[in-house]
């Protein structure tokens, strides 16, 4: 069957200004899987304060990580979902996202008559608030359609043996890594302790993928961390925090630290503003003298082969990883 394939990530403002900001704010925080505290007590607090006071506060920081022509997360994905393409035959690539342009609605309104719809969710770790997310917004998307694709989707891919290599070879290959013995952080994206408690596999698998690249680049046990970073709001996170674990590693006395974020297939605000910035000054405010960010895989050949690697072993077709995949699936 002809097969196209729909890599999908979490989305970005149309442009740096408070109205797109607003806009997209809207539509990420109203969704229940993101926030799912109750409508009647959510809603009033989205409107009448995070949306009339939250986005004229974000405009300089994403005027920060804008490109000259697009924002990091919708730029990158384009780049690495043409090298997904190069590395394929026959299978057409195309990119949505599951908040804000291009939707995963118009992205299927593109697909013509390919019969089969293989979709990637970006986020290796499952957790209901981002891949849960995408199926959600799929189901939708596909509601009321005349096209009858079959449609599967990739739930996670965490402890997928070319993931972690290409993860553990971005560290090796740093400079910091190469020249010193840092303190390595595999920072996270966090989600609510509750959402965990209800049996999220989320927190699990950000370990194993953590433990995985430890092993490979034969890490101590006690010169690495895992942490979760971007927390919003009152409830309580998964822990521990990225931030609070900046100043508590300089006031122990690490002077060089190193910060990974493996659960971010691209670089985005959470990751150039929140650990490249925010983070950096944390840690040398607080005693530190080094610190290194490790960019995410981005639209790099070893994520691209990452990606096609996943696709092709699917499609039953072995032409990057002979070896079998461990990466969960799911079907529609």
């Amino acid at each position: 069957m002809k097969t196209a394939v729909l890599l999908v990530n979490l989305g970005t403002p149309d442009h740096p200004d408070a109205e797109s900001i607003r806009r997209y704010l809207k539509q990420f925080l109203s969704d229940e899987r993101v926030v799912d505290l109750p409508r009647w007590l959510w809603l009033p607090i989205l409107h009448l304060i995070i949306l009339r006071v939250r986005p004229p506060k974000l405009v300089e920081k994403y005027q920060l990580v804008w490109g000259t022509k697009d924002g990091p997360i919708r730029n990158i994905t384009g780049a690495l979902a043409r090298r997904v393409a190069s590395r394929l035959t026959d299978q057409h690539v195309s990119i949505a996202m599951t908040y804000g342009n291009p939707s995963i609605s118009s992205a299927l309104d593109q697909l013509g008559d390919y019969q089969r719809l293989l979709v990637v969710p970006l986020f290796p770790q499952f957790a209901g608030a981002t891949t849960g997310a995408v199926q959600d917004e799929l189901g939708r998307a596909l509601r009321g359609r005349e096209n009858q694709w079959q449609v599967e989707i990739i739930e996670e891919y965490h402890q997928d043996p070319a993931y972690i290599a290409a993860l553990a070879n971005s560290i090796s290959r740093a400079k910091s890594f190469r020249d010193g013995n840092p303190f390595i952080v595999f920072s996270f994206h966090g989600i609510p302790r509750a959402q965990s408690d209800k049996g999220d596999p989320y927190r699990d698998q950000c370990y194993r993928t953590a433990e995985l690249v430890a092993e490979q680049l034969s890490l101590d046990d006690k010169r690495w961390r895992l942490t979760f970073q971007s927390r919003f709001g009152p409830a309580e996170w998964l822990q521990p925090y990225t931030d609070e674990t900046m100043e508590s590693l300089a006031a122990k006395g690490e002077r060089d630290v190193l910060v990974v974020c493996p659960g971010f297939s691209v670089d985005c605000l959470e990751t150039i503003e929140e650990i490249r910035e925010l983070n950096r000054e944390i840690f040398m405010d607080a005693g530190g003298e080094k610190f290194s960010y490790v960019k995410a895989l981005n639209a790099s050949h070893p994520h691209a082969e990452v990606i096609a690697g996943l696709v092709s072993r699917r499609l039953g077709n072995q032409l990057y990883s002979p070896g079998n995949s461990s990466a969960g699936s799911g079907a529609l």
